[in-house]
């Protein structure tokens, strides 16, 4: 099987003076914290795994009272990730790209935990969503397996979630993300050793009930004669195939890639499974780690999915989230720019979207991402030194900067933040998510403050000193298309250092246009940027205007 990004070293031939890039992955499940790192080569674009790092810490299994992680399960998720970081460090990694999924993003001191990890390890996490962890999860099994452009369908069941997406080597047509997962329901439904038959059926029943609406949305996007291929990945999964193979071929293939069994054999896998106690299902050749308290509720998921999907077989790809990590992070530096070139845009797709979901006027809306953008280019490495990610990142806030007049005009800029924080803006990790939507609150009335809730939870000093830096441009950008209506053209920077003052030449669309209330607007707005930079501003039109300048 062809992989889209060649993972076997012996395949990859070597390029004389290439850079070839050391990254390293962690997935902090809710089952599982898994980490990959890669040497990237650029010049194909592909990686190859130098190593490999798993440790089974239970996440999931959190406070029935509180529903709080477990200090237990943080103090060994912990000692895992200092393991991880000295692994990288060892293989020379320049960077560590970290996750955290469902058991995480639902704990309520689950945030505490990701400033705790920091902390301690100096790994920074990123908390994404379920669509977000679908999105990657493509992206991963994109990289080692070929689809040739037909429709697949792969299914991702993890401790806490199940994933499900439909797509055919271009843009997904659907992903979803399902709360049934085998941590989460062993530890829900599950109190008999064996299971009781009444627990049994109910679970059976669950399963299926929460599956049907993703499964129906996944049909909804199969075009008429279209038979997707079923591809299974994760740890559940790959247990799985791991028995069958042992029990039917004598022997578990290396790579484990490409391995199929069937739904008929995956029943006979749950029979035997659900009559059998922990400690006996824990010698079977194959079970891993500690698997087999919760393969049977695995094992269940990925039937009852595959019974709603009508398909017989399933093909296995060991490649998942931690691997869609790293191809993720090549698409946004630039390293992939054929191969998988639609995911380069779809952060700014998800923009676009939730702006149209919010009706949100995107002739104004561009018109000041321009001018703050402008501004964030010509002041590069004269007032701020932030990089081409912030600059997408201003870009968003000022697309969406607006969303909150679907709720109220009054207050809206309060309403943009809770609109844009709690959408499901895809490529963008939760903290980014967080810094958009803050900058959106910012763009007009009281600036950034720390009695503010929305301000206190962005998750670092750089991040607040980002928001404050890049919502005095967008202030600026916001008053500049006061009228809405794209009375000035464009502008141009000129930053006076001796004199302490930031000039704005403006030039209108209109030769007859004074621009009384753009610079009015201007004016008014300043103060932030002025307090922000210690700067004075003095804004002036260009010719073919009336000269009007802010003093």
């Amino acid at each position: 099987m062809e992989n889209a990004l060649v993972e076997n070293a012996v395949n990859i031939p070597s390029a004389a003076g290439s850079k070839n890039r050391i990254i390293a992955a962690v997935d902090i499940g809710t089952n599982s914290i898994h980490m990959v790192v890669v040497q990237i080569m650029p010049e194909l674009p592909a990686f190859i795994i130098i190593e490999r790092e798993k440790d089974t810490v239970r996440l999931g299994d959190r406070d029935p009272d509180t529903h709080n992680l477990k200090p237990e399960a943080m103090e060994r998720a912990i000692s895992t990730l200092h393991r991880c970081r000295e692994v990288a460090k060892t293989l020379n990694a320049e960077q560590i790209i970290a996750v955290a999924t469902s058991a995480v993003r639902e704990a309520p001191n689950g945030r505490d935990f990701l400033k705790r990890i920091e902390a301690e390890t100096g790994v920074v996490v990123d908390l994404i969503s379920g669509q977000e962890e679908a999105r990657r999860i493509y992206l991963g099994v994109l990289s080692g397996m070929e689809f040739n452009n037909q429709p697949h369908i792969i299914i991702d069941i993890g401790g806490g979630s199940t994933e499900l997406i439909l797509g055919d080597s271009h843009e997904p047509r659907s992903l979803s993300s399902t709360k049934v997962g085998a941590v989460r329901l062993s530890a829900e439904f599950i109190t008999t050793d064996p299971i009781s038959n009444s627990e049994f059926y109910y679970l059976q029943a669950y399963i299926r009930v929460m599956l049907e609406r993703a499964v129906d949305e996944l049909k909804a996007n199969l075009k008429p004669g279209e038979f997707p291929r079923l591809v299974g990945t994760a740890g559940t999964i790959e247990t799985l195939a791991m028995i069958n193979a042992r029990e039917k071929l004598g022997m578990i293939p290396n790579p484990l890639n490409g391995y199929q069994f069937s739904l008929k054999d995956l029943r006979e896998m749950v029979n035997r499974f659900r009559k059998m106690d922990n400690s006996e299902r824990a010698t079977i050749p194959g079970m891993s780690d500690r698997r087999s308290e919760i393969i049977l509720a695995g094992a269940l998921i990925l039937q009852e999915a595959m019974t709603l999907l009508g398909t017989e077989t399933i093909t296995i790809c060991e490649r998942s989230l931690r691997e869609g990590v790293i191809v993720d992070w090549m698409l946004t530096h630039g390293l992939i720019e054929d191969r998988l070139r639609y995911q380069g845009s779809v952060r700014e797709r998800s923009v676009f979207k939730t702006a149209q979901k919010y009706r949100v006027d995107l002739a104004h809306s561009q018109r000041v991402a321009e001018f703050a953008v402008s501004i964030f280019d010509q002041t590069q490495g004269k007032l701020h030194n932030w990089r081409d990610l912030e600059r997408e990142l201003l870009w968003a806030g000022a697309i969406l900067h607006n969303s909150g007049h679907y709720v109220s005009h009054s207050a809206h800029h309060k309403h943009s933040y809770y609109l844009i924080r709690y959408s499901e803006l895809l490529g963008y990790t939760e903290s980014e998510i967080e810094l958009i939507a803050n900058l959106a609150r910012y763009h007009r009335k009281s600036t950034p403050k720390k009695k503010h809730e929305n301000y206190r939870n962005l998750p670092t000093k750089e991040y607040r000193q980002m928001v404050c830096h890049l919502s005095a441009f967008l202030r600026i950008a916001v008053a500049l298309d006061r009228r809405q209506i794209g009375a000035i053209n464009r502008l141009e920077c000129e930053y006076l250092s001796e004199v302490g003052e930031f000039h704005l030449k403006l030039f209108p669309s209109f030769p007859d246009d004074d621009c009384a209330l753009e610079l009015w607007s201007l004016n008014y707005k300043k103060d932030a940027f002025e307090a922000e930079y210690n700067l004075k501003l003095v804004a002036q039109l260009e010719p073919n205007a009336v000269n009007v300048s802010l003093r």
